[in-house]
């Protein structure tokens, strides 16, 4: 879809403001166009000495009637139409809101948060101007023009007008070499816009590691550099932009001078009067607006292509995962990997292969291994983050894939190793999890988490702000407060990746007792729990070591050690580490 296609559609499903604004343009136009006309008629009358003073003062009251109506009709057309384009720019960003939530984490990675929120603000409000300045200068501009026209040639004199409109052509071939200039500026600076966003977030993501490595300096130099490109970019679309103004000078002089000259001549041989070549003259003047108008359009209509052509890709990206589908009834029965296999988007090695796991309804399946052999790739294959090169995952009846994004999202839930933390209070941060949620449901959530104590301890408790992504917080406490926020949802599924790595033993400890005694306490609600600590996964009934993405061994904590491999040589050295650890 084009930018001219959107605004016609957008244009015909509000047609209402468009219109009452090109009636009140309309009657703008005529109202401007009859002003010259009559000044002219008092021109002449007063040349033959037909005007007395009590009509002279009801003619002139009749031009200050015109110019009371036309600023009243001015800006009542403006909030018809503005308020129509600012309505197009709510829809396209809730259109691009709406997409960037469906996405996928692969639409992410090629995709910076800074460029996105680029898209979002400027891009956004250059299609904005096109929709709304665009369409109002465009159309007065044009009525003006034609009327303007037709009353130099068919009110005043054909032969005048003719000669008044020979440099007109010479001009529009200025601006269309001048817009083609324009949208390749325009396109710049918006890329380099997106470039300054991307390196912003990610400098205040990361300042903490920029202080600790001391890289101040080489990071303001960077934003320096990239915002001398954007004022660049930005200057060289403004340079052309006034290249606009110049074109329009000399048309219009050019023109005034042939006005003059032949004017002048049919003045003195009687074919014109004084009073038509003082009207001629202000119509002339009245094209300076459908000019500048003309270079105004064009400046903004290739601005909104540009920022249009960066939106389009992202509002029609498909989604990452497909979510078609019909099983809305919330998933129950046990959890089935066969023969699932997978490797991420560009890459060719597999993550996981031919992955063989059933885990039974309110069982424990853990899941453990060395770092890369594909544990929270599991996972995410079980939050349908990414699909299944080959080979199925079903819970109960169906596959993971029949059911909606919605429910299977409603029916879980998820604490990765590093948890995000909105920038709200730590009881607002764990009541997410269920709307409207009661104070005493949102502390025993925390206690079960084993964080109540530290919250007892923080200045407002509960009522504490975590500031944003948590940063007043420890990566324990971060950890603990999401768990929280996962057991009140109390979900048919709970998956904890790695989310008891920023905590000790003992604390790991009362967090997995408390998790057994309320998942005993809910028959049929299934844990898994991926994790680097073998003490986490000893509880499980089921427990899979994965290496180099298949499974290595799996059976109970007792049958693994009883075969000696991998899983037994890691538990004997972390119960060394941790009895070296208490001495």
């Amino acid at each position: 879809m084009t930018l001219t296609s959107l605004i016609a559609r957008y244009v015909r499903q509000n047609w209402r403001p468009y219109l009452l604004a090109a009636l009140m343009l309309a009657s703008v136009s005529a109202l401007t166009v009859f002003i010259p006309r009559h000044v002219g008629h008092i021109v002449d009358a007063m040349a033959a000495g037909r005007l007395e003073d009590a009509e002279l003062v009801r003619q002139l009251g009749w031009l200050v009637l015109a110019g009371v109506l036309i600023y009243f009709l001015r800006v009542a057309w403006r909030l018809q139409l503005f308020a129509a384009s600012y309505r197009l720019g709510a829809e396209l960003r809730t259109r691009l809101y709406g997409r960037l939530c469906l996405q996928g984490p692969h639409f992410f990675h090629q995709r910076g948060t800074g460029d996105l929120m680029a898209l979002a603000t400027n891009d956004i409000d250059a299609v904005e101007m096109a929709s709304g300045e665009a369409m109002l200068a465009g159309f007065d501009g044009t009525l003006t023009l034609i009327m303007v026209v037709a009353m130099m040639t068919l009110g005043i004199d054909w032969r005048l007008a003719l000669v008044a409109l020979l440099p007109f052509p010479f001009m529009a071939f200025a601006f269309w070499r001048i817009s083609s200039h324009i949208h390749q500026a325009s396109k710049d600076s918006l890329e380099c816009f997106g470039k300054i966003n991307d390196h912003v977030q990610e400098t205040l993501t990361g300042v903490r590691t920029l202080r600790a490595l001391g890289l101040e300096t080489r990071s303001a130099a960077r934003f320096s550099e990239l915002a001398e490109n954007a004022a660049s970019a930005s200057l060289r679309a403004q340079r052309w932009e006034a290249a606009f103004e110049p074109a329009v000078g000399i048309a219009l002089v050019s023109a005034t001078v042939l006005t003059l000259g032949l004017g002048g001549a049919l003045v003195w041989q009687g074919a014109l009067t004084i009073g038509a070549l003082t009207a001629f003259s202000m119509y002339l003047g009245q094209l300076i607006w459908p000019m500048f108008a003309a270079g105004w359009v064009l400046s903004l209509l290739e601005r909104g292509r540009a920022a249009w052509g960066r939106l389009q890709p992202a509002l029609d990206t498909p989604l990452s995962i497909d979510d078609h589908g019909t099983q809305t009834q919330m998933p129950a029965g046990a959890i089935l990997f066969k023969g699932v296999s997978f490797s991420y988007p560009g890459h060719q090695a597999l993550a996981l292969s031919g992955i063989d796991v059933r885990v039974m309804a309110g069982h424990t399946l853990g899941v453990v291994g060395a770092t890369g052999s594909g544990k929270s790739t599991l996972v995410r294959l079980i939050l349908r983050q990414y699909a299944a090169s080959e080979g199925e995952i079903k819970w109960g009846a169906h596959a993971l894939a029949d059911y909606p994004l919605d429910t299977l999202h409603q029916s879980l839930s998820w604490v990765p190793q590093e948890p995000f933390l909105f920038s709200a209070s730590i009881a607002e941060n764990i009541g997410l999890a269920k709307a409207n949620a009661a104070r005493a449901d949102i502390e025993n959530a925390a206690r079960l988490a084993c964080i109540d104590e530290d919250i007892a301890r923080m200045p407002q408790g509960y009522d504490t702000p975590v500031g944003e992504k948590g940063v007043s917080l420890s990566g324990g406490q971060r950890q603990r407060v999401a768990i929280a926020r996962a057991l009140l949802a109390d979900a048919p599924l709970l998956l904890l990746d790695d989310a008891l790595s920023a905590v000790d033993t003992q604390t790991e400890t009362s967090i997995l007792q408390h998790l057994q005694e309320l998942r005993k306490a809910s028959p049929g609600k299934t844990t898994v729990i991926v994790s680097h600590r073998l003490s986490a996964v000893m509880d499980a009934q089921h427990i899979v070591v994965l290496k180099d993405g298949r499974i290595a061994e799996q059976g109970t904590h007792a049958s693994l050690l009883g075969l000696g491999g991998w899983y037994a040589d890691q538990w004997r050295y972390q119960q060394l580490q941790a009895s070296l650890d208490a001495d």
